[in-house]
C-alpha cells in the first residue's frame, strides 16, 4: 500500500509538474489609432484558447499548446488580423493595431449642397415620390414640392428652380444623367409653366443646392438629378378623373419578368373651375392641355438594363389685361406651346466597371400672339415666335477601387439649335457645347471621406473653353453627427434669348463655398448650412422696347462686365413619425442676403427673384383606422424687392436706369389636403384607389409677385395669383397591382 501510495504521489506531482510548465500566458493590447478597442474576440487558431479584449483594449488567456501557432483578432467593424507566433513555454505579448472594416453601409458620404432621395439612402432620404405627392401646395410636382425644402425660393409669377439667389435658368434637370432643356411647359408672362413630367415616373432624385459633381455642368446654381424607375412590380392599368383632366394608363410586365412597356395619356381644361372660382386673371381662352407619353425597358442577360421615356405636350390659353398704355382698354396675348422629349439610356456592369449611356433628343415652340383691344375691336397684332430643337449625348465610365472608392470619367455633347421672330428681330442661335470630365470619390475610412472632380467644357458660339475643379470634404464627427466642406467652380452660358446682336461674350462663372453639419438617425435629421457664392463675367443687357402694347421688351448682352455674391444660412429639421405616432414633419428656415449688378440693373441690387427670410412647415398625419391622411404645409417669406428699370443711349452707349422701385408685401400661404384611401373589391383583388381633396392657401391671403409697369413708367399694375385660392378634387385608380397597403404603410 505504502508503495502504491508514493507511486501514485509521484504520479500527481509529475501530471502537476508537467501542468504548470506547459501553460503559457498570452497578452497584450488591441487598439486602432492608439486608442483600446474592446469587445474584440481574440482567438488562438483551431482551439478554445482565447479572449475577449477589456474596454481599455487589454487581453489575457493561458494556454497549453506549443510550437507555431496563428492567434487570431475580429471585431464586427474592424477588419481581421492573423499573427502566427511561436510558444517555447515563456509568456508571450502581442499588441495588435486594427484597421477599420470599410462598408459601404457605415461609410459616410459628401452631402454639402445635396439631398438625396432615392432606394440607395433610404435612411436619409426626403424627398421619395409619395412625400411629394402628399405634400399640401406642391400639386404633386417636384419643382414645387423642393420650394419647402432649404435653399430654393418661393416665385410665384416664374417657372423653374430658384435657388441660393440664383435665376431659374442658373438651376439644371437631368433625367438618367442626360439633361432635360423643357421639363417646364410653355408659359405666357406672369404665370407659372408646370412640371412635364409625371413624379412617378421618378424613383429617386438628387438636389443639389451647390457643390453639385463634376459630371454635371452649365449651371451657375445647382442641379437636379432624376433617376427613373426600371421595371413595374406588375401589370397595371390606371385612370385618374377629376374637374380638371382626365387620364389613363397602363404598365405591360413581360412573362418573365425582363421588360416592360407602357403608355399614357391625358387631358386637362380649367373652363369649369372659372365658373366656380372668382379667378384673379381674365383667361379669354381657358388653360388647356393634352399630354401623352410612351415607355418601354428591358434587362440583358448579362444584368444591363435599356431604359427608354418619350412624350409629346401640348398647351394653350389666352389672357386679357387691362392696358397700361393710354388709348387701349386691354392687352390681350395667346399662346400655343409644343413640345416632345426622348431619353435613351443604357446601364451595364462589366467586373469592376459601370458604363452608363444615355442621350435625350427635345423639341420646344412657343407661339405668342400680343395684340391690343378698344371698344371690342383688336389691332396692332404682334407675334413672337420661338422654337428649338436640342440633342444631349453623355458616357459615363466608373471603376470601383474598393467599397467606398470610386473612379469615374467620361464625356457630354449638349448641342442648342434656336430661331427667334418678334418683329424685326430674327436670330438663329446655335452652340455645340463639347464636355470631359472626371471624377473620384475617396474613402479613407468609415469617418473620412473625399470628392474630387474636374470638368472642362468648350462652346462653339463662344468659341471658348474653360475648366472647372470641383472638390469636396466629409467627416464623422459622432456616431449619428457628420460634417461636409465643398468648394466649386461653375461655368455658364449666357442665355441665349439675351443674344440679339453682335458681341464678345464669355462663359458667366460662380464660385461655391459650403459648410454643413448633419445630424441622421432613424426618422430624424437635423441639417445646418453656410454658403457663399461669388458671381463674376455676368452679362450685361440693355432695352429694346418692342410692340405698343404689354411692353414687350428685347433685352441684348453687349457685355460680362456683371458681377455679385450670395450668403446664407439654412437650417432643416424632419421628424418623420418617430416623437408623435403617425405624424411626419419637417420644418426648414433660410436667411439669404444676395446682389448682383447684371442684365440691365444699374447698380449691385438685390434681385428681384431673392427673399432675404424664408420659412416653410409641412407636416403629415395619418389615421390608419380611417384610411385618411390630413397634410398641411405653410410658407413665409419677407417681400421681395421690385424694380422699373429702363435704357437710354448718351454718347453712343446704354444708359440702365431705375424709375420706378419698391418691396412687395411678405408672402404668406397656407394649404391643406387630404388623402383616403378606401379598399377596393375583395381583400385579394388587386385595384387601388386613392381620393383626394387639396386646397391652397385656405386662408386666402392675397399675395403680389410683382408689378408690371408702363412704357414711360408712371403706371403700373399688380403680378398677383391666377385665383387667391383653389380647390382641387380627384380620383386615381389602378388595377393589377394592389398597393393599397403600401400606401397605409407609407402614410400616403
Amino acid at each position: 500500500m505504502k508503495t502504491q501510495g508514493q507511486k501514485l504521489l509521484l504520479l500527481i506531482l509529475l501530471i502537476i509538474s508537467i501542468t504548470g510548465y506547459a501553460q503559457v500566458k498570452i497578452s497584450g493590447k488591441v487598439a486602432f489609432k492608439n486608442k483600446g478597442i474592446g469587445e474584440v474576440n481574440v482567438t488562438l487558431k483551431d482551439t478554445y484558447d482565447g479572449a475577449t479584449t477589456d474596454v481599455q483594449g487589454n487581453f489575457s488567456f493561458e494556454t497549453s499548446e506549443k510550437g507555431i501557432q496563428k492567434i487570431t483578432f475580429t471585431h464586427p467593424k474592424y477588419e481581421d488580423v492573423e499573427r502566427t507566433i511561436t510558444i517555447e513555454g515563456q509568456d508571450i505579448s502581442v499588441n495588435v493595431d486594427l484597421k477599420e472594416q470599410i462598408s459601404e453601409i457605415d461609410a459616410i458620404v459628401v452631402s454639402a449642397g445635396s439631398i438625396e432621395a432615392s432606394d440607395k439612402k433610404r435612411a436619409t432620404a426626403l424627398l421619395t415620390p409619395i412625400d411629394i405627392y402628399t405634400t399640401a401646395g406642391a400639386d404633386g410636382q417636384i419643382s414645387s414640392a423642393l420650394t419647402y425644402l432649404p435653399g430654393v425660393q418661393k416665385v410665384g409669377e416664374s417657372e423653374g428652380l430658384f435657388v441660393r439667389g440664383g435665376t431659374a435658368t442658373e438651376t439644371k434637370i437631368f433625367m438618367d444623367g442626360s439633361l432635360i432643356n423643357n421639363y417646364f411647359s410653355n408659359s405666357v408672362p406672369g404665370i407659372a409653366g408646370r412640371d412635364q413630367f409625371n413624379t412617378s415616373l421618378f424613383k429617386g432624385n438628387v438636389f443639389s443646392s451647390g457643390g453639385y459633381s463634376a459630371l454635371y455642368g452649365q449651371a451657375l446654381s445647382g442641379a437636379l438629378m432624376l433617376e427613373s424607375v426600371d421595371l413595374p412590380d406588375e401589370t397595371s392599368y390606371n385612370f385618374g378623373v377629376s374637374p380638371i383632366f382626365l387620364s389613363a394608363g397602363f404598365q405591360k410586365l413581360g412573362n418573365n419578368k425582363n421588360y416592360s412597356y407602357g403608355a399614357s395619356a391625358g387631358y386637362s381644361l380649367l373652363s369649369l373651375m372659372q365658373k366656380v372660382f372668382n379667378f384673379n386673371t381674365d383667361f379669354i381662352e381657358a388653360p388647356q392641355g393634352l399630354n401623352s407619353d410612351f415607355n418601354f425597358r428591358f434587362k440583358t442577360k448579362s444584368g444591363g438594363i435599356f431604359k427608354y421615356y418619350g412624350m409629346y405636350n401640348s398647351n394653350k390659353m389666352g389672357v386679357k389685361t387691362q392696358s397700361l398704355e393710354p388709348g387701349y382698354d386691354f392687352g390681350l396675348v395667346r399662346l400655343k406651346g409644343q413640345n416632345t422629349y426622348h431619353n435613351l439610356s443604357f446601364r451595364q456592369k462589366f467586373g469592376k466597371y459601370l458604363l452608363n449611356v444615355g442621350g435625350s433628343y427635345s423639341y420646344n415652340k412657343s407661339d405668342l400672339n400680343f395684340s391690343t383691344e378698344t371698344n371690342d375691336i383688336e389691332s396692332d397684332k404682334t407675334r413672337l415666335l420661338t422654337d428649338g430643337n436640342y440633342i444631349n449625348f453623355k458616357a459615363v465610365l466608373e471603376r470601383k477601387i474598393n467599397k467606398i472608392s470610386a473612379v469615374r470619367g467620361g464625356f457630354e455633347l449638349n448641342n442648342t439649335d434656336e430661331n427667334l421672330n418678334f418683329e424685326e428681330v430674327h436670330k438663329h442661335y446655335k452652340d455645340l457645347i463639347s464636355s470631359a470630365f472626371v471624377e473620384t470619390d475617396l474613402g479613407f475610412s468609415n469617418a473620412l471621406s473625399a470628392k474630387i472632380g474636374l470638368r472642362a467644357e468648350n462652346s462653339s458660339f463662344l468659341g471658348k473653353t474653360n475648366l472647372a475643379p470641383r472638390f469636396a470634404l466629409a467627416y464623422r464627427l459622432a456616431k449619428d453627427w457628420t460634417t461636409s466642406l465643398a468648394y466649386g467652380i461653375f461655368y455658364q452660358n449666357p442665355e441665349s434669348k439675351y443674344i440679339n446682336g453682335p458681341a464678345d461674350l464669355d462663359f458667366q462663372k460662380s464660385q461655391h463655398y459650403i459648410f454643413q453639419v448633419q445630424r441622421s438617425s432613424e426618422g430624424r435629421t437635423l441639417r445646418f448650412e453656410a454658403f457663399y457664392k461669388k458671381y463674376d463675367q455676368l452679362i450685361k443687357t440693355y432695352n429694346i422696347t418692342q410692340g405698343k402694347e404689354q411692353n414687350q421688351q428685347i433685352q441684348t448682352a453687349f457685355n460680362n462686365g456683371g458681377y455679385g455674391y450670395a450668403k446664407g444660412l439654412e437650417l432643416f429639421w424632419r421628424d418623420n413619425k418617430k416623437t408623435f405616432k403617425n405624424i411626419d414633419y419637417w420644418l426648414t428656415y433660410s436667411f439669404l442676403d444676395s446682389k448682383r449688378d447684371f442684365l440691365n440693373y444699374p447698380v449691385s441690387l438685390q434681385p428681384g427673384f431673392a427673399a432675404e427670410h424664408t420659412l416653410s412647415a409641412v407636416v403629415k398625419r395619418f389615421i390608419p383606422e380611417w384610411k385618411l391622411g390630413v397634410n398641411l404645409s405653410y410658407t413665409y417669406a419677407k417681400g421681395r424687392p421690385y424694380y422699373d428699370i429702363a435704357s437710354k443711349f448718351e454718347d453712343g452707349k446704354a444708359v440702365n436706369f431705375t424709375r420706378n422701385e419698391g418691396r412687395l408685401k411678405d408672402y404668406n400661404a397656407l394649404n391643406l389636403s387630404f388623402n383616403y384611401v378606401p379598399s377596393v373589391g375583395k381583400k385579394d383583388a388587386k385595384s387601388f384607389m386613392v381620393f383626394v381633396l387639396s386646397i391652397s392657401n385656405v386662408l386666402g391671403s392675397k399675395n403680389v409677385y410683382g408689378y408690371n409697369f408702363s412704357v414711360d413708367g408712371s403706371r403700373s399694375s399688380a403680378v398677383v395669383p391666377p385665383v387667391n385660392t383653389f380647390v382641387f378634387v380627384g380620383a386615381f385608380f389602378s388595377f393589377g397591382v394592389d398597393k393599397t397597403e403600401d400606401a397605409i404603410n407609407n402614410n400616403l
